[in-house]
């Protein structure tokens, strides 16, 4: 549909808890999914959420084959993920550098949940429950962050080691801004 443009940090609707989405046969909803998946492509990130391009509701898009953002990482099912809902299967913390389409330029390292269980709706309303660990339990806790208006470096507990991709990462220089 359309290629938005990303909502930078400092701006206040990402700092918002997003609506429910209650209506799955909606054209909006069809429209702001069809527009993540268009911004998302040509951001070439990992991951992207309807705040992200100022669309007030609770839709996360996620996944990837391969990423050269993130060289390591294993491959995550392509998911819109509607109204989610994560629960920690474990106590065990890992810490990743991360980045964020929101805060191009920066990574930073964040705690987060190695094991997690997420649950919600895909596009057409139907029930998604899966389990998810490492990276792909990373991701989705990043991109559902967003939902409650917050960004990765509210969550980040050392900030010396926050700083600019280019610097800390030069081979990844050529990939991306973020």
């Amino acid at each position: 549909m359309a290629v938005r443009d990303i909502l930078r940090m400092g701006d206040p609707r990402l700092l918002k808890v997003a609506a429910r989405v209650t209506d799955f046969g909606s054209l909006a909803l069809h429209d702001a999914v069809r527009d993540l998946h268009d911004t998302l492509a040509v951001a070439k990130g990992a991951g992207l959420a309807a705040p992200q391009i100022g669309i007030d509701l609770a839709v996360v898009l996620f996944g990837f084959e391969h990423i050269a953002r993130y060289p390591d990482a294993a491959a995550v099912p392509v998911t819109v993920l509607i109204n989610p809902v994560i629960e920690a299967l474990d106590d065990a913390v890992s810490e990743g550098w991360e980045g964020c389409l929101s805060v191009p330029g920066l990574r930073g390292v964040v705690p987060r949940y190695e094991r997690i269980r997420y649950r919600g709706f895909d596009l057409h309303g139907a029930p998604i429950d899966r389990v998810a660990e490492s990276f792909h339990a990373r991701l989705v806790q990043h991109e559902c962050d967003h939902l409650i208006g917050r960004l990765y470096p509210t969550r980040m507990t050392d900030l010396t080691r926050f700083g600019y991709t280019q610097v800390l990462f030069p081979e990844l220089t050529d990939v991306s801004a973020d």
